[in-house]
């Protein structure tokens, strides 16, 4: 690699993604001087590896928190963790039973129904409602009978009562609708569609290499789901930071071989995608000064139901190795393919950035061309 870069093509390519002089000495000043922003401290994240959105809303008070929660109830249900989710469905059902034996309890009471000792020859005059509802226990238990509907045995509800009859339906009517909401949640959130890209892999490194002349940034994606999955398609925002902490969004384009942005049309394990460095790509005009990542998100669908899947990942300034490209590997097919084994498919190494940067004059009219065949159909062939 040259030890120096002519002016013009210095100012094509941003420090970020500028090498160090000389690899074999290099130094932590000669890292700070060709990758400023592999030096700066540790920042928040946007997205954690694993697709999780780190990023938490500041309100004003736990308040303003507690009425945005309920006023999306549906969406707070899906959010909360599964440990939460099952205490929820034990809560909700323990509370509903207890609130209506507390009802029958009071109706017994003002009915006078826990003073007739004899339930099966009540005074004259003296309606049940509930039969054999003698206590806070026999309450809960009625309560419990109606709304799991197993079959009353020596409780029942009187139909000579009125009262009774219209708390037994407040209680049926409140009781599907509560099994409606916790049955809708539970099939709503096992079906979510990031939450079945467990065998979606990325690879934890993306790489800055050279691919037919041409400097490219390049990530890989592994499937390890049984299922195959088609329509595959991938984006990309870059997010920058500005001084005045404003934080800047930025799409880039990333393809696979020469489909261009078309979808790929089959998840063959695995797939490299990678984002040409042309001089109009947003990379170059990323200052070294500023913090960026990286979010990556990937869509497909099972080619069997249809069903969506998507997944995301980030990576930041330090998670980029400049000068290395993905080892060559084989596709598999079957079965047998364990996560440990699949973990070979982002191995990487060295591949030095020896071609100088030629964005200029013919040559970088010669590069729009070549973008416009991969991203626009053009017909000129190169």
């Amino acid at each position: 690699m040259p030890g120096t870069l002519n002016h013009q093509h210095r100012n094509l390519v941003p420090a970020a993604f500028q090498l160090p002089i000389a690899m074999t000495s290099t130094t932590s000043d000669q890292k700070a001087a060709s990758c400023p922003l592999m030096t700066k401290p540790h920042r928040q994240r946007l997205v954690s590896k694993d697709g999780r959105s780190l990023m938490r809303g500041n309100g004003p008070g736990s308040r303003e928190t507690w009425f945005g929660a309920l006023r999306d109830m549906w969406g707070t249900w899906l959010a909360l963790r599964w440990r939460w989710v099952v205490l929820a469905f034990c809560g909700s059902f323990l509370l509903h039973w207890l609130l209506f034996a507390v009802l029958w309890y009071l109706l017994a009471r003002v009915n006078g129904d826990l003073d007739v000792p004899d339930h099966d020859s009540p005074p004259p005059g003296h309606v049940l409602c509930v039969k054999h509802v003698t206590g806070f226990t026999a309450a809960f238990s009625f309560a419990l009978e109606t709304q799991l509907t197993i079959g009353y045995g020596t409780m029942y509800p009187n139909a000579d009562c009125p009262t009774a009859i219209a708390l037994l339906a407040l209680q049926m009517l409140l009781g599907l609708m509560l099994e409606a909401f916790i049955t809708g949640a539970f099939v709503a959130k096992f079906s979510r569609p990031q939450k079945r890209c467990g065998g979606i892999l990325f690879s934890p490194q993306a790489v800055v290499c050279e691919v037919k002349g041409q400097r490219c940034l390049m990530f890989r994606v592994c499937n390890l789901l049984p299922r195959p999955l088609v329509d595959v398609c991938v984006s990309a925002v870059l997010y920058e930071e500005h001084d005045d902490h404003e934080l800047h969004q930025t799409a880039l384009e990333f393809s696979v071989d020469n489909l261009g942005p078309r979808p790929c049309p089959l998840f063959l394990s695995p797939l490299t995608f990678y984002h040409p460095i042309t001089p109009s790509s947003p990379l170059n005009n990323t200052p070294s000064t500023k913090h960026f990542e990286l979010v990556v998100f990937l869509t497909a669908s099972q080619e069997s139901t249809g069903s969506g899947y998507h997944k995301r990942t980030s990576y930041l300034s330090d998670e980029i190795q400049y000068g290395s490209c993905f080892a060559k590997v084989t596709s598999r097919y079957g079965k047998g393919r364990s996560k440990g084994e699949s973990m070979r498919y982002f191995d990487t190494q060295p591949c030095p950035l020896t071609l100088p940067n030629t964005h200029t004059g013919d040559a970088l009219e010669k590069e729009h061309a070549v973008v416009q065949i991969n991203g626009e159909g053009s017909d000129r062939v190169e």
